[in-house]
């Protein structure tokens, strides 16, 4: 079957789109839960939702009027967050609702959902065009290249901002840059997986490494691997069995973190279990050596 796959032109596109989206949402989503913030890529996604609305009205190609309002509303919230010390929760909800808003207002005064708005809310491999794969290739390619060089910055941030502000670091321009990122990736991820998925890619392979991950690099390693898997058996389970592509993906990665929940608590019930067998089998000869 996989060969199978191949051969169709729109399904080489999701593959590599898929997998650049994969390794994206996985790297910005590790800073994101680390922050304790996962629900911040859900809120640029229904951002970006006005963005699309935006951009299928006014006739415009609806990547990147979802992209810039993406990036505006993101950089809005964020310099509000830090000159007025609204909660991280609450300017999460007001960016996720004004998105919203705004999208629902331009789909109600043009006329009503379109195809390509459908295809921006629940993902469609199917209309994944070669602009589209440039157009993600290129995006994800600048934030990866972005986030390699200045990890270990990011890193120093998400661990211990005070610190890092007394050290020296740039700490506003730093945030700054990092929403921007954290924007562009949850664009990029609408084309496979939606509007309303987004955030599940984001989080959830992220959460699973965390499980298993030791040190941040084995962590964002261990978070790749299983966005990829996910985004890649989720497309072939989808084309095998004529499923929604977003939704088999979303759905693997479920299944990913749970058969990982299982193993990590059936890993600590037997080394309880070998603990106290030795325990056990060492008593009697203290005993013996104390007679």
């Amino acid at each position: 079957m996989a060969l199978e796959i191949l051969e169709f032109g729109f399904m080489q596109r999701a593959l590599i789109a898929g997998v650049a989206v994969a390794i994206t949402t996985s790297v910005i989503g590790l800073f994101l839960v680390l922050r304790r913030n996962s629900l911040f890529g859900d809120a640029l996604s229904h951002v970006a939702f006005g963005g699309i609305a935006v951009g299928l009205v006014a006739g415009i190609y609806p990547l990147w009027t979802g992209l810039a309002l993406s990036i505006a509303g993101a950089l809005g919230i964020t310099k509000l967050r830090q000159s007025a010390k609204i909660p991280a929760d609450a300017t999460v909800a007001i960016l996720l609702s004004s998105g919203l808003a705004l999208g629902i207002l331009l789909v109600s005064a043009s006329g009503g959902f379109t195809l390509d708005l459908f295809s921006f809310l629940f993902g469609s491999i199917l209309l994944v065009s070669v602009n589209d794969t440039l157009a993600i290739l290129a995006l994800a390619g600048v934030i990866l290249a972005i986030i390699v060089t200045l990890h270990k910055k990011f890193m120093y941030i998400t661990f211990d901002e005070e610190q890092a502000r007394v050290s020296g670091l740039p700490i506003s321009k730093l945030n700054y840059l990092f929403v921007v990122l954290a924007s562009v990736a949850a664009v990029v991820s609408m084309r496979l997986v939606g509007i309303l998925l987004v955030s599940a890619l984001i989080v959830i392979p992220n959460v699973t490494a965390l499980l298993f991950g030791r040190g941040f690099k084995k962590t964002a390693l261990i978070s790749v691997a299983v966005s990829v898997f996910s985004v890649l058996t989720g497309i072939a389970v989808s084309y095998a069995f004529n499923l929604a592509p977003a939704g088999t993906i979303v759905l693997v990665s479920a299944a990913v973190f749970v058969a990982a929940l299982a193993g990590r608590q059936t890993m600590a019930v037997k080394r309880r279990q070998a603990a106290a067998s030795a325990e056990a089998a060492t008593a009697p000869a203290e005993e013996i050596s104390r007679d």
